[in-house]
């Protein structure tokens, strides 16, 4: 009876749809486990490179000279250097090309820093939808495979004239396994969904202020430049 009741044994004799369902969420248990140990990765990664670039942004280092450094050895996961990046290149453009509009320098600066960040919510979400499709399906996955096999189980029932526990409990534990294997899949997508969500978040929240601190220094430089350009038009 033990061997019959085993684990592997209960997949093995279960129907040809049980052994797909739980397939399948065999696979999208790995994967699940495959996405968090990723965005685990990413996002403590982005939390420590944002926070070394913001001490070097605010040391007190030239603009221009901190541009030269990141844009010649730019880092993967860096959303503050990719914004500064984006920012400094298009304040940099419109002072080559002797713009003296000091609204227009700064609206051309933010849309590009919005697109920066656009980009990094983007990178920082990649994934997620994953576990969070994961989490919302995988019990009902499961949930098809036990009423699929407690139906089979139940249909074999009615050829059988005595029906005793012995009969009845294989049938549906093979089908609850099903279950079982849906809620492994959920459990952690459902937390790590959660978790790296809500980290993700407080990583843009950091971004947009980045953004709008950067955004005040750029403002103050465009109205000096475009206050030194017209000083130097006039006769």
């Amino acid at each position: 009876m033990g061997e019959q009741l085993s684990y592997w044994q209960l997949i093995v004799d279960a129907s040809i749809i049980v052994k797909l369902v739980m397939l399948v969420l065999l696979g999208l248990s790995t994967l699940t486990w495959v996405f968090i140990f990723e965005r685990r990765s990413v996002i403590n990664d982005s939390f420590k490179k944002f926070a070394a670039f913001e001490e070097r942004f605010w040391s007190g280092i030239d603009l221009a000279h901190l541009y030269r450094q990141v844009n010649a050895n730019p880092e993967a996961n860096n959303g503050g250097e990719a914004i500064f990046r984006a920012g400094f290149k298009e304040f940099s453009r419109s002072r080559q090309q002797q713009v003296t509009d000091a609204d227009g320098i700064m609206a051309g600066c933010q849309r590009s820093m919005r697109v920066a960040v656009s980009k990094e919510a983007e990178h920082l979400d990649s994934h997620l939808s994953f576990l969070a499709t994961v989490g919302s399906t995988s019990p009902y996955i499961g949930l098809f495979g036990t009423v699929w096999g407690i139906m089979n189980s139940f249909l074999g029932l009615a050829t059988v004239t005595q029906v005793s526990l012995a009969t009845v409990a294989p049938g549906i534990a093979e089908a609850l396994i099903a279950t079982a294997m849906g809620l492994f899949a959920a459990i952690p997508a459902v937390i790590a969904y959660n978790r790296y969500s809500a980290r993700a978040e407080k990583m843009l929240t950091n971004l947009d202020t980045f953004a709008e601190e950067f955004s005040a220094i750029l403002h103050r430089q465009a109205h000096m430049l475009a206050h030194q350009q017209r000083k130097q038009e006039t006769p």
